[in-house]
This record gives structure tokens, C-alpha cells and sequence, in this order.
């Protein structure tokens, strides 16, 4: 798939990939300080932003999407930073294609399974179960302002936050009705496939990128078991704490997030 980006900056590379719901402009700000002496490219996964959508979605067709990419604009000796949904794809993608890359940046999710057998985190496959049938139930066609999907989706998603998160995904259509960007019916029938880690269950070998873990201080989505098992899949790593930030911590605290990213970075030319 070829995958719609945005590139500024010059010099070596450095790939963002946004998480679940997300896009490359949520990483713009952070994007612009990174061009500072980096080419960024903030990339917009299948089924969201200004990509083509699929009926697939999975881990392979976005590491297989990302691939693609890298080929196209001759990328190598790239850092690749990706963002819960994002970092499983990144995680993956430096699994199966390290030889792309100089580093990798993981920012609050666990890309590896935690339990005995494989399975997936049934809390949080219901949390966004509950916020695809919101989505899936608005009426976006008919609404006439972001008022009234605002208030329609307060129903099933209380948190003003994600909701106005969630309906950046929304545009004006030439007939001036709204559309959605995110198509939202791939995502729910490969939810599932979504919430799964995208590391195979048992690695072959360990994932030797130079890696950083950028774990969220309010945020369930790192918890003390999956930052112990770390080291069964990557021999090189750290682990950083972003504080006073839920989920979307590069958006909550972006200054310190930049910070520990940057002493990463830096510790990559040593």
C-alpha cells in the first residue's frame, strides 16, 4: 500500500508512526523540533489520515505498508518511533527489518505477550470495543456541527479528551456534510487482531536495535510485568517514564517527552 506522509527536515532519518485513531498531524509539533537536525517523516497508517483504506488490518500489512515506504524513499540507518498501536508496528517491523534501522522508540504500549499462553488484554479490547461502537453509531452524514457529534459520542466515550481526539478523524466533504477519515469498519473487524501483541509469541531470535522503551506515568498501558519481560525480546534497551501523562503522552507532556526521546537520540551517536 502506498501510504500518504509528511517529510521535513533533512538529514538521518527519523520515521513516526501514530497510534490507533490517530495520524501523522497529532505528530507535527514534536515533528518540527525533531527537523531541527533530522528528516522526519510522520507517516499515515492504512485506514487512517490521508491513506488508503483496506479491509485488512493487521500488523503484517503495516509492517508490510512501512516496507513499502522505506523502499520508496531510500530510507536507512533510520530511528523508528512509533506510538502504541504505532510501537507494536515499529516493534515488529525491527523484528523482521533491523538492517533499516539505527533505533527504535516504543512509546507506552508492550508489544510482546505477558502470559503463559498467547492470548490478549481483555480490558482493553472492551474499552475500545466500546469506543468503535460509538463511533460506528454516529450519524456523520446527518450531523450540523462537530457540536452535535460531540454530544452524541459523549454517550459512549465520557472523556472529553479522547473524544475530541477521536473526531480530529472527522472532515468536511465537498457537499459540506462531515466523512469519516479512519475507516472505521476495518478497524472494528480486525480489533481484535489490533489488540494482540504483533511479536510472534516466541521470537527466534531477540531484537537487537538499539531500543527505547517511553513508558507514561499515569498510563495502564506499561505495567511492571511487561517492563520485567522486556529483556526476552530486546538485548538492548532503556526504559524511560514520561510523568504526569496518561496514554497519549506526547501530547500531554510534550517537553518531556522530547527531553528523555532526545537524551536517546543523542546516546545513539556515542
Amino acid at each position: 500500500m502506498d501510504l500518504f506522509y509528511r517529510e521535513m527536515g533533512s538529514g538521518e532519518p527519523i520515521v513516526i508512526l501514530h497510534g490507533l485513531y490517530g495520524a501523522s498531524d497529532n505528530w507535527m509539533s514534536i515533528g518540527r523540533e525533531l527537523s531541527v537536525q533530522n528528516r522526519v517523516i510522520l507517516v499515515d497508517q492504512r485506514n487512517h489520515g490521508h491513506s488508503p483504506h483496506s479491509i485488512t488490518h493487521t500488523y503484517s500489512n503495516m509492517v508490510s505498508d512501512l516496507h513499502q515506504l522505506f523502499g520508496k524513499l531510500s530510507l536507512k540507518n533510520a530511528v523508528l518511533i512509533g506510538h502504541s498501536m504505532g510501537g507494536k508496528t515499529a516493534s515488529l517491523f525491527a523484528y523482521q527489518y533491523p538492517e533499516f534501522l539505527k533505533g527504535l522508540v516504543v512509546a507506552d504500549i508492550v508489544p510482546f505477550n505477558l502470559g503463559s499462553k498467547p492470548s490478549i488484554d481483555k480490558e482493553q479490547m472492551l474499552v475500545h470495543q466500546k469506543i468503535i461502537s460509538g463511533l460506528l453509531n454516529l450519524d456523520v452524514k446527518s450531523a450540523n456541527s462537530r457540536g452535535d457529534l460531540d454530544s452524541a459520542l459523549s454517550v459512549s466515550v465520557p472523556n472529553k479528551m479522547v473524544r475530541q481526539f477521536l473526531l480530529k478523524n472527522i472532515k468536511r466533504e465537498d457537499d459540506g456534510s462531515f466523512g469519516w477519515m479512519l475507516n472505521v469498519e476495518a478497524l472494528s473487524q480486525n480489533l481484535e487482531s489490533l489488540m494482540s501483541p504483533s511479536l510472534p509469541y516466541e521470537i527466534k531470535n531477540q531484537i537487537l536495535v538499539r531500543t527505547q522503551f517511553i513508558k507514561s506515568e499515569k498510563s495502564p498501558y506499561m505495567n511492571a510485568e511487561g517492563t520485567a519481560r522486556i529483556g526476552d525480546y530486546f538485548s538492548n534497551y532503556r526504559v524511560d517514564v514520561v510523568s504526569n501523562a496518561g496514554h497519549w503522552l506526547h501530547a500531554e507532556n510534550p517537553r518531556e517527552f522530547l527531553s528523555v526521546l532526545n537524551e536517546f537520540l543523542t546516546s545513539l551517536n556515542r
